[in-house]
């Protein structure tokens, strides 16, 4: 696609995302999941390019899936992906009292176990579950969090997503132009979340036992700096109702231990929970598109991936 036609699409696309946001916020959390869902089957019928993607992708996790399973998974990826796409749009009419009421009662010891080193703490998560619901569920407790994101590719949508988030109290840094606050947040004691579940070509660790493009950006951070990293998912369990896991602090010895072991015991973790919520992720990001490139997929991973 020539790059007009590739920016004339991402106009429209921050159009029609600005001019459906009215629809989600008359809803309550159950309607606007069901509209995200109605509109997520119509993509998954049209958007040929990430449905395919999405099948390939669960292919290469799950070997073992018949190709009718694969479809069904990725058909509920596509739903899931509509339901808190659908959740988000409504942020701006979501009380934190809503947000606090629809979590279920979380174990947050190790949350603040990580936090009494006076580090400040690396919040690992991904795009699994509704991270976004998650950053709003931690503003509404008063807690101070940043988070590292990709800018929008529209300025205009930039500014609506901007103002979406900042319903929840947490600051959204850039992603790629943000080391030097990073550190002074974490000296000062803050929470960073980092979502590194994107594919990149800093290295190649596994991930469902495939080679895959891994940002080592979270385990410099941690051993720059001291951070414990802390994993939390925030998990759909119903309509409109989560569940928030926080895993044990990862510490690990500067000068003993290498980021790419850091990172390959991260992807551990969130392969792990994938496993257990398969439909919650977002399996029609390009997850292994630099292996596949740099020839690090066998013949028949690369078959599923063309």
């Amino acid at each position: 696609m020539s790059s007009p036609s590739k920016a004339l699409l991402v106009k429209l696309g921050g159009l029609a995302f600005m001019g459906a946001q009215p629809m989600f916020e008359r809803r309550n959390a159950a309607g606007a999941e069901r509209l995200g869902e109605r509109l997520a089957k119509i993509a998954y019928k049209l958007d040929r390019k990430h449905r395919e993607r999405a099948i390939s992708n669960i292919h290469l996790a799950f070997p073992e899936k018949s190709v009718a399973d694969a479809q069904a998974l990725a058909l509920e990826a596509f739903l899931h992906l509509g339901r808190t796409t659908g959740d988000f749009m409504r942020s701006l009419k979501r009380s934190d009292e809503e947000v606090l009421r629809s979590m279920e009662p979380v174990d947050l010891s190790p949350y603040f176990q990580a936090n009494e080193k006076g580090k400040g703490v690396l919040a690992v998560t991904g795009h699994l579950g509704n991270f976004e619901r998650l950053a709003h569920w931690y503003g509404a407790h008063g807690w101070k969090m940043s988070v590292v994101a990709r800018d929008a590719n529209d300025e205009g949508l930039q500014a609506r997503v901007a103002k979406i988030r900042g319903v929840s109290g947490v600051t959204v840094l850039s992603r790629g132009d943000s080391a030097r606050t990073i550190l002074k947040k974490l000296k000062d004691g803050e929470t960073i979340a980092i979502l590194p579940d994107q594919n990149a070509d800093e290295s190649f660790l596994p991930f469902f036992g495939k080679p895959c493009g891994t940002v080592l950006g979270p385990a410099v951070l941690h051993l720059k700096t001291g951070a414990p990293l802390v994993p939390g998912f925030c998990l759909r369990v119903g309509p409109g109702q989560y569940r928030v896991e926080v895993f044990e602090p990862m510490e690990y010895k500067r000068g003993v231990d290498t980021p790419e072991q850091i990172m390959t015991d991260v992807n551990k973790v969130l392969e792990g929970v994938i496993r257990r919520y398969p439909e919650q992720w977002l399996w029609l990001h390009d997850r292994w598109k630099d292996a596949r490139v740099a020839g690090l997929l066998d013949k028949q991973d690369e078959a599923f991936s063309s």
